[in-house]
């Protein structure tokens, strides 16, 4: 079951890091139908397990950071019996997912507030926190104009505008990635949100970089939002791009040259204004 759950989640790429955190933490509950003959084998089969579940998506963070906490969980409690080490492991698969859904909701609550009537923002990609954030500031009263680049090569800024049609109080026009510099000028703020931030780089959806880049020459302030657990240090955490298929790029057989589709590219924070998550806003 859990082998289903790990090609799954390395198929998921048009989910959210938070969703495929979730999926990973809940797979491993499925080691509570197995038989163990001790708790050593048991504690090995969940390291194991939830080594694939990280190997199947690395670059997400809170996939990887989740993962670490649950199996951490159980090897400090040192339980006595398999049984106490299967009820470690589902508080700790629950305490997670409660934690990564609710820092969700409060870092939108978060962006939410500082989303003012009349505001024209400019997103990248798909960021179900953005899209809360957006809606709630909506359901408040506020009308928002909101640019939505199609994020190409997958296209999910289409699934953000198609989100947002549904709003109320939100005028949505998607737009193709290069046109971002031609509607910065119109742009009160930029909205994106993240996969994670190691050190001093900001990993999110490719096209984050150059749309980072236009608003910050245009003197637009850039706001990235996202759980608290996606912000990691190097020494914890070390990013991997996951460089897709070049059939996203170009359907025919590419002849006499290469094509480059990496998934993820790196912005610097200092071309960030703030970042908001669960535990606070941090200015840049």
């Amino acid at each position: 079951m859990i082998d289903e759950t790990v090609e799954e989640i390395a198929e998921m790429q048009t989910h959210s890091s938070s969703a495929v955190a979730v999926k990973a933490a809940r797979a491993l509950a499925d080691l509570d139908d197995e038989e163990f003959p001790t708790v050593e084998e048991y504690v090995r089969a969940l390291e194991r397990n939830s080594s694939a579940l990280r190997r199947a998506n690395p670059s997400h963070a809170s996939l990887v950071t989740t993962q670490h906490e649950i199996v951490s969980a159980v090897e400090d409690a040192d339980p006595d019996t398999v049984e106490a080490a299967k009820a470690v492991t589902a508080d700790a698969i629950e305490d997670v997912v409660e934690r990564v859904e609710t820092a969700k909701h409060e870092a939108a609550e978060r962006v939410a507030e500082r989303l003012a009537d009349g505001m024209t923002l400019l997103t990248h990609d798909y960021s179900t926190t953005v899209l809360e954030a957006i809606e709630t500031a909506a359901e408040r009263g506020a009308y928002l104009d909101v640019y939505v680049t199609e994020a190409r090569p997958r296209y999910l800024g289409r699934k953000t505008a198609r989100t947002l049609a549904g709003i109320d109080r939100v005028n949505a026009t998607l737009i193709v990635d290069g046109a971002a510099g031609h509607y910065m000028s119109e742009v009160d703020e930029v909205l994106v949100g993240m996969d994670c931030i190691v050190d001093d780089r900001l990993y999110n959806r490719v096209g984050t970089y150059p749309v980072a880049t236009v608003a910050n020459d245009a003197g637009v302030p850039v706001v990235a939002t996202g759980s608290s657990a996606k912000l990691v240090d190097s020494g914890g955490f070390r990013f991997e791009n996951d460089f897709r298929s070049p059939s996203e790029v170009i359907l025919e057989p590419p002849e006499g040259f290469d094509v480059g589709n990496p998934a993820y590219d790196a912005t610097p924070v200092r071309l960030l204004d703030r970042v908001v998550t669960d535990e606070g806003v941090r200015e840049y």
